[in-house]
């Protein structure tokens, strides 16, 4: 039997929704037939939060470290010693701290190939800074540890139906324009569309890209960015091969369903891509981070302060998170040896050898 892949797992912010939710998700022990869990976290706040909801004993296999992890079994690397004050529904710099803790562990472990894949539960971007953490989000601190080769991280949130990338993310909207420029719409547009190709084995990707301005611009009147900007990175990807289309005013292209003709649609800010998707998805909806050597997806949804503690979260989208974090990682070795097989090459290389033998003859028979 092959060896399970390693999924790593932090547990988040400790006072939103990540425990609840992840003792909903390992109440269901057929989940360890299809991979093997590194949780980082803390047993005694997963213990708080089971007595808080009344949920069935799980049983944790507690560890030091990741490469002492079980198959078959929820193993548990405790990353918190000391006793924490637990507010549910309340961000604090003793839930920001422990996000980080246990993110900052888990990284260290893929980094060091100890877990193969990462999957982050939700944190509170403000509780979370501190002088070990300045970023707006993962994938920022994600692209910052583990950039080696100057690769650059892409958020993609993603489901079976619909994908949605985005130039700019984590941002103020009264700095997006500026940030609008051919370098960074051809970056982003080149890395969904390899990302389309080997992380979901997509062979010919269609993508659809959004334009700016209400209407996209329409046609220099409400603004030039579309004209000047989009439209030409758009023609020069397809130019090099690339199947985009647009711009495309956003509310008309998701109002009439327009997504459901591609693969992915890049947005040009965070709200114009994730509110339409959120909408339409957002149960099974998944964050993920394209772009770089490391496979990490999220649940699209945040710390949930609203209904922390009230068993109403749903495990869905964490599920499917998983999921995909599987799926992805393989697809990337499958992608990968492919395209380093050296029977590829040498059928290639023979082939052209063979044209020019051939030639040859046909000259010398003339």
């Amino acid at each position: 039997m092959s060896e399970l892949l390693k999924v790593g797992i932090t547990h988040g912010d400790i006072n939103g929704v990540g425990y609840e939710i992840l003792l909903k998700t390992f109440a269901d022990d057929r989940l360890l037939e299809l991979f093997n869990p590194v949780i980082y976290g803390s047993p005694k706040v997963a213990s708080y939060y089971r007595k808080v909801l009344n949920y069935q004993p799980i049983s944790f296999n507690l560890i030091r470290r990741a490469d002492e992890c079980e198959e078959g079994q929820i193993n548990m690397v405790n990353c918190l010693k000391e006793e924490l004050k637990i507010e549910m529904g309340v961000p604090s710099d003793v839930s920001g701290e422990a996000s980080f803790v246990a993110l900052e562990a888990a990284c260290n472990d893929l980094e060091n190939s100890k877990i193969d894949v990462l999957v982050t539960l939700p944190i509170n971007k403000d509780a979370i800074q501190s002088e070990n953490f300045h970023f707006p989000g993962h994938t920022e601190y994600l692209q910052q540890r583990f950039s080696k080769k100057g690769e650059k991280a892409l958020m993609i949130l993603a489901n079976e139906t619909l994908r949605v990338a985005l130039v700019t993310a984590h941002m103020p909207i009264s700095e997006v324009s500026r940030h609008i420029t051919k370098e960074n719409i051809t970056e982003k547009l080149d890395i969904l569309d390899l990302s389309l190709r080997r992380d979901f084995n997509l062979e010919n990707p269609r993508i659809a890209v959004l334009g700016l301005n209400p209407h996209a611009g329409e046609n220099g009147l409400l603004g030039k960015e579309e004209n000047e900007i989009i439209a030409p990175v758009i023609k020069e990807a397809q130019d090099r091969g690339i199947l985009c289309a647009g711009p495309f005013p956003a509310d008309g292209f998701f109002g009439s369903g327009r997504y459901k003709d591609f693969d992915a649609v890049l947005a040009m800010y965070h709200d114009q891509g994730l509110i339409p998707f959120k909408t339409l998805s957002m149960a099974s909806g998944v964050n993920f981070t394209a772009g770089l050597p490391i496979v990490r997806t999220s649940p699209d949804h945040g710390t949930a302060y609203d209904i922390a503690g009230q068993d109403k979260a749903s495990d869905e989208s964490f599920r499917q998170a998983i999921y995909m974090a599987i799926d992805i990682y393989k697809n990337r070795k499958l992608y990968d040896e492919a395209r380093r097989n050296p029977l590829h090459k040498m059928f290639f290389d023979r082939g052209k050898d063979d044209e020019k033998l051939d030639l040859t003859a046909d000259e010398a028979e003339d």
